[in-house]
């Protein structure tokens, strides 16, 4: 590795442009044009800053001022300068990066290859992540800033958030986690030139201080199901995760097997919301308001006991007409009815998915527009992102967390961490 030799300590200002060239520059404005186009006030201030900046690198590497004699004995000398154009969100500048004879001279403001600043590649992560295609990035950056910027080159400016998704994916997980909300969604992949469904699973869960946090998002290989799920589950567990008090799940069949093999002690809650659409599905249109009503009065009944008499009633009135949606009430009850274990602050918690499908409606303004992802690897590149932006408004806990914590304690008593 090449080290920088020491040279004469420098004052930072004397590399930002002087007053006197910043009024000329001004005198010269006619149009915001003047301020903000690709040969506008900015973009030549922004060279010239750059310019000496660089220059005092290769001042503080060789260890001696330009035209000092004794740079003669030093092994080194400077050998001019070439041009490079670097893209910024002002558009295109070319500056001119000195060199030296040995060519030992890596500018760290300004690497050897670096073509875009930070400021450049922020900007296309951040449209990347709210779910413009290439295209439109190129679009965009060529009409608001004069930038040609290939689909290559945005490609690989996203993919240097990999490694964070990856550090993300397998981040050790807390050892217990009172909540948890698990679901998936769906996208469009293409392979092999065809374009097949996939799942993304994700699993979101309330930590023990009250604050929402994705564990993870997990795209399906084919399998499908309460198999794919088992997966999920065991690597929640290989990451640290000790006990669940309450999993929340859309109606899966099969899901109750594959959790309790991971996490023999959660108590499962079916989505009540779930349940009740796909109970609709069976009942003709005419009906489905009082059926609708029906099955109200039964999810919003204040005791369990209460709530399986109203199923009792709807069996009665409905049964012989409808029988798959009652019998499918009645085949679920026990996962449909743990909420009522629980007061009214855990069971608006619990009974429903919803505050998975809130984060998921977020996620799906992010790919709705993209048609098929070429890669899985592209499926999560996009989605983290997506997440970043989503979980930065996660900033406080649930509602009466306190006092459900409390309940939770004194339900959980063994298992509760103190």
């Amino acid at each position: 590795m090449k080290t920088q030799k020491p040279g004469k300590q420098t004052d930072p200002q004397q590399y930002l442009p002087s007053v006197e060239a910043i009024r000329q520059e001004l005198g010269k404005v006619q149009s915001m044009d003047d301020f903000f186009g690709k040969d506008g006030v900015f973009a030549r201030l922004f060279a010239e800053t750059l310019e000496q900046m660089l220059d005092a690198e290769l001042t503080a590497q060789l260890g001696y001022e330009p035209y000092e004699a004794k740079g003669r004995n030093t092994g080194n000398s400077r050998n001019g300068h070439y041009p490079k154009k670097v893209r910024t969100s002002s558009g295109e500048t070319e500056v001119t990066v000195p060199r030296d004879r040995n060519g030992e001279f890596e500018p760290l403001i300004l690497k050897k290859h670096q073509t875009n600043t930070n400021e450049l590649e922020d900007k296309i992560i951040a449209m990347y992540a709210r779910g413009m295609t290439q295209r439109d990035i190129e679009d965009q950056l060529a009409e608001m800033y004069g930038i040609e910027v290939s689909a290559q080159t945005i490609s690989t400016i996203t993919d240097k958030v990999m490694p964070l998704v990856e550090a993300w994916q397998n981040r050790p997980l807390a050892a217990v986690y009172p909540i948890i909300y698990l679901d998936a969604i769906h996208y469009k992949l293409r392979k092999d030139h065809k374009v097949e469904n996939r799942a993304i699973y994700i699993v979101l869960a309330v930590d023990l201080d009250g604050y929402k946090d994705v564990l993870g998002h997990w795209v399906s290989d084919g399998a499908e199901g309460a198999s794919f799920w088992l997966g999920v589950v065991t690597d929640l567990k290989n990451r640290g995760v000790e006990d669940i008090f309450i999993a929340c799940v859309d109606g899966l069949n099969g899901f109750r097997e594959a959790i309790h093999s991971v996490f023999p002690q959660v108590e499962i809650q079916r989505c009540v919301i779930h349940q009740v659409r796909n109970s609709l599905k069976y009942v003709v249109w005419k009906d489905r308001k009082a059926f609708a009503q029906d099955l109200k009065a039964i999810y919003r009944a204040p005791t369990r006991e209460m709530a399986e008499t109203r199923l009792l009633e709807l069996a009665e009135k409905w049964g012989d007409k409808y029988a798959i949606a009652v019998r499918s009430w009645e085949k679920h009850w026990d996962e449909l009815a743990t909420m009522f274990d629980y007061t009214p602050e855990i069971r608006r918690l619990i009974y429903t998915t919803n505050v998975l499908e809130a984060y998921n409606r977020q996620l799906r303004k992010v790919t709705k527009n993209r048609g098929a992802l070429p890669s899985p690897e592209a499926a999560r590149k996009l989605l983290w992102l997506a997440h970043r932006d989503i979980a930065r408004k996660w900033t406080m806990p649930v509602a009466n967390w306190a006092n459900i914590l409390n309940q939770l304690a004194i339900r959980f008593e063994r298992r509760f961490p103190i």
